[in-house]
Order: structure tokens, then C-alpha cells, then sequence
């Protein structure tokens, strides 16, 4: 699949021990010893490639942006950040992978969240994304949306709500599969507005846009990373956004808490690490994120997606986590929702 936004080229990637050190030389027994290191000096870093896994396939919405933030990481310490795609089990397996290694700052995590959810759509998950991972910094809030077929039977979120209440389970959505972040989203907008809406998975949203363009659904829910580009076009009906506000980027697209005053379901994007990485290297990692978030550039091609840069230091990224993980696993026991 090819990336249709974020950039442009991936980064070139070259293997092999010893990348970027020097091989080691015999000192001459003459030769005066090195002055020692001053003890407040930081310790070098990174003295290898860094390899941020992204636990989505490649060329999704999640693997696109992470990109970026690689190019950027790689210009910033003069040192190669290698996206590395393990995808599987709604993200688990790449999370789980970060979670199980040496915490040296030689892996990092580049999630969704979907990390969230992890624990709750997958009992055979071995990580806790509270205890076992290290939170670096928030990415970019992701506005979860709703579109429609321009044709189609609703015109309005509150039009929606009205024919699903008037018949309980006739309105279909359909997402990029069961369990995924945009299947919770649709069902927690049905809990709170007390509907019955159908869910339709599909294997991604690709084909979730051409069933609903072919008349096959009502509704589709998925981010604006993935429906934006069909609604500047023209080609869809966009309902809602479910966040608190409208977004600068879509002014004239309604925020669902104009209906369901309180409601949202964000996706987000971040970046974590194993658990047990060196405060200092959290610290640093996060402060280089945050001095992206208000690069013009970056800005901009975030912009394109209507997604908006949340560079965070580490605790706001905490307390996202351990407020989303019992919120998702209310969402998921109240819907009987299992993950395929």
C-alpha cells in the first residue's frame, strides 16, 4: 500500500552490529589514560539505530505519522530511528514486544490506543500497559468520525440517533474490524445515545468505504486520518466528530457533545518505552517531542488529516492510559464485544 499522506519516503534502513561506533583500536602502552567522564555529563545516546515499533501494518494511520517522527528523531540525534511493523492482534504483539525488551532506549513503542484496549479484547496478552510499559509523550489526538453516504437516510447525528431509536438495530456501520478503536468508538456513541446500531467489521477501512459507497451500510466510523480525503472531495456526508468541540480544521463538521453533551472517543496516537528506561532519557525523548509540536511543517502535515500534535511531557500520557483502560473495558463488557 502506499502512503497517501504524512511523507513522502520512508527511511532507508542498513543492518549490522556496530552501526554508527567506531571499530576499536589497541592503545599504545606509552599512551596517557582518558581524563574521566564528568559525573554530571549525560551518557551517550543513542549509540546505535533505534528501532521504533510500530505494532500496525505499514502505510496505515498509524504507521504514516510515525514515520515523520522518525525522520525528525533521526535529523535530531544524528542517528538512524528504524520504523519497525509488527502488526497482529489489534496492536498487542508490537506492545507486548516493547514491553518484554531491555529497557536501553534502544526499542520504543509508536501505538495508538489500542494499548489500551489490549488487555481487555485480548486475554492472552502478556503486558500491562499501566505497569509494563513507560509512557514518553501523547502524539496527536485523532478525531474519531461518521460519515455517510451523501444519499444516504441520515443527514445529522441527531437524525441518526432518531431512526435508530425508531428502529433498533436497522442502521449498520461498518469499521476496519471487530475490537479495533473505531468499533468501540461506534459502540460507545450507541450506549451513551441509548440505540441499537448494527456493526459490520471489515479488514480495514478501505473496504469499509466501498461498501458504504456501495449502498451495503449506513454509516462508517473511523478517523479522520482515513475519511477526511472522501469528505473534502465530496464524496461523503460527514455526521459528526466526536470530540468536545469542533475542530479548527473541519469548522463546519458538528462535535457530537452538541448532541451528547460530554461525549468523546479520541483515538490518540503515542509514544512509549520498556518499562524501566532512565528517567533522563524519558525526560529527553519527551522534551525533543514536545519542541515538535509547534513546527509549522509538521503542523501543517498533521493539518492535512485534521489531527491536531499533542506533544506531552509523560504524565499526561499516564493518566490517558490509566483512565482509558476501565473505560474501554466497561465499553467492551457492556456490548459483549470479543475481538476475532
Amino acid at each position: 500500500m502506499r502512503r497517501r499522506s504524512f511523507l513522502s519516503a520512508t527511511l532507508g534502513v542498513s543492518t549490522g552490529a556496530g552501526f554508527g561506533l567506531a571499530a576499536p583500536s589497541r592503545l599504545r602502552a606509552q599512551a596517557p589514560a582518558p581524563a574521566p567522564a564528568s559525573a554530571s555529563a549525560p551518557e551517550p545516546w543513542p549509540v546505535r539505530p533505534v528501532r521504533i515499533v510500530v505494532p500496525f501494518a505499514a502505510g496505515g494511520p498509524v504507521d504514516t505519522p510515525a514515520r515523520v517522527i522518525a525522520d525528525r528523531l533521526s535529523e535530531r540525534f544524528g542517528s538512524p530511528f528504524i520504523v519497525d511493523n509488527r502488526a497482529g492482534a489489534g496492536g498487542a504483539i508490537g506492545a507486548q514486544f516493547v514491553a518484554q525488551a531491555a529497557p536501553d532506549g534502544g526499542t520504543l513503542l509508536f501505538t495508538s490506543s489500542s494499548v489500551a484496549l489490549a488487555p481487555t479484547l485480548q486475554p492472552n496478552v502478556r503486558f500491562d500497559p499501566i505497569n509494563d510499559l513507560t509512557p514518553i509523550s501523547l502524539i496527536a489526538d485523532i478525531p474519531t468520525s461518521v460519515v455517510a453516504r451523501l444519499d444516504g437516510r441520515v443527514k445529522s447525528l441527531g437524525e441518526l440517533i432518531a431512526l435508530a431509536r425508531a428502529n433498533p438495530g436497522s442502521v449498520s456501520f461498518g469499521t476496519g474490524g471487530v475490537g479495533s478503536s473505531n468499533h468501540l468508538a461506534g459502540s460507545l456513541l450507541a450506549s451513551t445515545a441509548r440505540i441499537d446500531l448494527l456493526h459490520v467489521p471489515y479488514r480495514g477501512v478501505a473496504p469499509a468505504m466501498t461498501a458504504l459507497y456501495a449502498g451495503d451500510i449506513d454509516l462508517v466510523v473511523s478517523s479522520t486520518v482515513e475519511t477526511v480525503g472522501h469528505y473534502r472531495q465530496g464524496r461523503v456526508r460527514m455526521l459528526t466528530v466526536m470530540t468536545p468541540q469542533r475542530l479548527p480544521a473541519l469548522p463546519d463538521v458538528p462535535a457530537a457533545a452538541e448532541v451528547l453533551p460530554g461525549f468523546a472517543a479520541t483515538n490518540w496516537f503515542a509514544m512509549m518505552a520498556p518499562r524501566g528506561l532512565a528517567p533522563a532519557l524519558v525526560q529527553r525523548l519527551s522534551a525533543e517531542l514536545m519542541r515538535m509540536r509547534d513546527s509549522p511543517e509538521l503542523r501543517a502535515r498533521f493539518a492535512d488529516a485534521a489531527v491536531e500534535p499533542t506533544m506531552s511531557a509523560p504524565a499526561a500520557l499516564a493518566e490517558r492510559v490509566a483512565s482509558e483502560v476501565p473505560k474501554w473495558r466497561r465499553v467492551v463488557s457492556e456490548m459483549g464485544i470479543r475481538a476475532q
